[in-house]
């Protein structure tokens, strides 16, 4: 048994799979469609909302520090993604990687994990959206009911109407192919980035160099409750990290880590890229830059517009401008913020997609999932139920405390995925390699390490609501997904042949 658990998927078979023509999908993206897709998926709630959370809580002006530790803990895994998909250009992003380098169940239950972050990553984008589109149709005296704005109705009822109709459009385009899915992230990508350019250059001359001192606030020990919201660190070690001081910037890194959440969604694509060995490394590489450098020019900008003690917790950037006598800013940083978190939700449902595809492919969810539409080439079928379900979720439930699983996965995925990549380099070094992870098995070991840094730093409670998710996942393969393998259907004809 053991041995069937841990069987690898060889690589020529994973490409050989996605050229079967009811399986295969149309190859249409380009390297500037990976950044973009990339930036788009980026740049979402964390630069709008968690700069002011996280100067006012843990770090202060170093805020943008935090935002530096959290964007080298995404470039070591960024790395170690960028070898794989570059190597293995096929759907599935970890989960695929896992199943060359690690074997069946660990595969499953990576792409177990992918599918809940990029499900809840989704539906909490999409609350997000609602609000902001909600606030904006307020200003213009335009008012929704509250049982209709996910907000609670006179009866204790209501439902987010406007987050699932967001989910529902957004399945619909995806559906019409990833083509029109990137002309579309194209355009809101421009004017994203256009608002938070504004941002940074119209906030730059109201900075005033007071509001810097000190740029590291003064430590702030917290002590030790051991609560289940305390941080795993707490538990395991009795003792908390700082608010402020140099510990409250690692505390705060892993909060805004949220804010770097997606970028691993450009490794689902991989399939659907024209030249993967050339143009994934670029796009991971690439919009993870581009994405760390907005976000430190935008925390310097803001904490140096207005004291940290004074930053607004729910709308920092809108509110600066606010403080500073220019609310015109306010209303145009709240446009592009809504604009913005439609990507978001697309590719973020796009990168679920595609993980349920390939694990569909493999016989580890049913097969029924794995055709392509005959014309527009997508996985319209898991693309449609993930889409109705995640839209009930969002119009139903109030997400926010269930939005730290989204981090605790994602950095479980970038633990796997280093650890993938020294297995592999041992097992088919002779593999041909277009991007090579450098300084290995340093770099990965460096991202392993960082990553489990992050995941302490989260409260035990989510370590147990992830606990409790996996412990599903394990019940659900040894029921199903080991059974209708493929790997396993190959291994009975064989013998049976034998």
């Amino acid at each position: 048994m053991s041995s069937s658990i841990f069987r690898t998927k060889k690589i020529e078979q994973s490409i050989q799979d996605t050229e079967e023509p009811e399986h295969a999908l149309k190859k249409s993206l380009s390297a500037l469609d990976l950044t973009v897709f990339g930036v788009g998926v980026i740049i979402g709630t964390g630069i709008f909302v968690l700069t002011g959370t996280v100067a006012k809580n843990n770090a202060g002006p170093a805020v943008a520090l935090a935002f530096v530790v959290a964007g080298v803990v995404c470039a070591l895994a960024a790395l170690c993604y960028a070898e794989f998909a570059s190597t293995v250009p096929v759907a599935g992003s970890a989960y695929t990687f896992s199943y060359a380098s690690l074997g069946e169940l660990p595969a499953w239950i990576i792409g177990w994990d992918l599918v809940l972050e990029f499900a809840l990553g989704t539906a909490v984008v999409a609350v997000g959206w609602s609000g902001y589109i909600a606030s904006l149709l307020d200003n213009a005296g335009w008012h929704l009911p509250a049982a209709l704005s996910g907000r609670d109705g006179a009866d204790g009822f209501g439902f987010d109407i406007l987050a699932a109709a967001l989910v529902l459009v957004l399945t619909g385009i995806l559906v019409l192919g990833t083509k029109l899915s990137a002309r579309v992230t194209s355009l809101v990508v421009a004017i994203k980035v256009t608002v938070v350019l504004v941002v940074v250059i119209a906030g730059a001359f109201f900075v005033k160099g007071d509001n810097y001192d000190p740029f590291i606030p003064k430590s702030q020990p917290v002590e030790a409750g051991g609560d289940l919201q305390s941080p795993l660190v707490q538990l395991m070690f009795g003792w908390a990290p700082s608010n402020f001081g140099v510990m409250g910037v690692f505390t705060a890194a892993s909060v805004v880590f949220f804010a770097f959440i997606g970028f691993d969604v450009v490794a689902t694509a991989a399939e659907e890229t024209k030249n993967p060995q050339r143009d994934m490394p670029r796009g991971i590489l690439g919009s993870l830059l581009i994405c760390t450098t907005l976000y430190v020019a935008v925390s310097v900008v803001v904490t140096g517009m207005q004291h940290y003690t004074d930053l607004s917790v729910t709308a920092p950037l809108a509110d600066a401008f606010k403080a500073t006598g220019h609310p015109w800013f306010a209303g145009f940083i709240s446009f592009g913020a809504a604009v913005g978190l439609t990507t978001v939700c697309m590719i973020l449902l796009l990168g679920q997609t595609r993980v349920f595809f390939a694990m569909s492919r493999d016989g580890l969810l049913p097969t029924f999932f794995s055709h392509v539409h005959p014309r527009f080439r997508t996985p319209h079928r898991p693309t449609i139920l993930l889409g109705v379900v995640i839209a009930i979720v969002a119009g139903f439930t109030p997400l926010s405390e269930l939005a730290e699983l989204v981090n605790i996965g994602t950095l479980f995925a970038f633990v796997v995925v280093a650890i993938g990549v020294v297995i592999l380099r041992r097992s088919r070094p002779d593999l041909p390699r277009a991007f090579r992870t450098p300084w290995v098995p340093l770099i990965p070991i460096l991202s392993v390490a960082a990553s489990l840094w992050l995941m302490l730093n989260l409260p035990a409670e989510t370590w147990l609501r992830f606990g409790l998710w996996m412990a599903l996942g394990f019940a659900v393969y040894f029921l199903y997904g080991r059974k209708h393998s493929r790997l396993e259907q190959q291994e009975q004809l064989s013998h049976r042949a034998g």
